[in-house]
């Protein structure tokens, strides 16, 4: 198969006609560019990728409240790393 240079216009379309592959490389697409904004929209959108790319971000920072509010946004995943970070031991936060 060739590989397709496919333009964000074009995925942006796909999105919103439903098509959960192109919501997903939209969101690989702002990760890369590292567009917390446009992936934040994604996951309010449904893509649970987007919700798994800033819950993998916010968790490598510590970020709770972004935990939080990934969780509240509706990927699960994030509460129950919040919940993991929550309930481990303080000697494991310090550096």
């Amino acid at each position: 198969m060739a590989n397709m240079n496919i333009d964000r216009e074009t995925l942006r379309e796909l999105a919103d006609e439903g098509n959960e592959t192109a919501l997903d490389r939209l969101a690989d697409l702002a990760d890369t560019a590292g567009d917390l904004g446009e992936l934040s929209e994604l996951l309010d959108e449904g893509s649970m990728h987007a919700g798994f790319l800033l819950t993998r971000r916010a968790a490598a920072i510590g970020d709770l409240r972004e935990l939080q509010r990934i969780s509240d946004a509706g990927y699960d995943e994030a509460g129950k790393v919040l919940d993991r970070l929550l309930k481990a031991p303080a000697d494991e936060h310090r550096h």
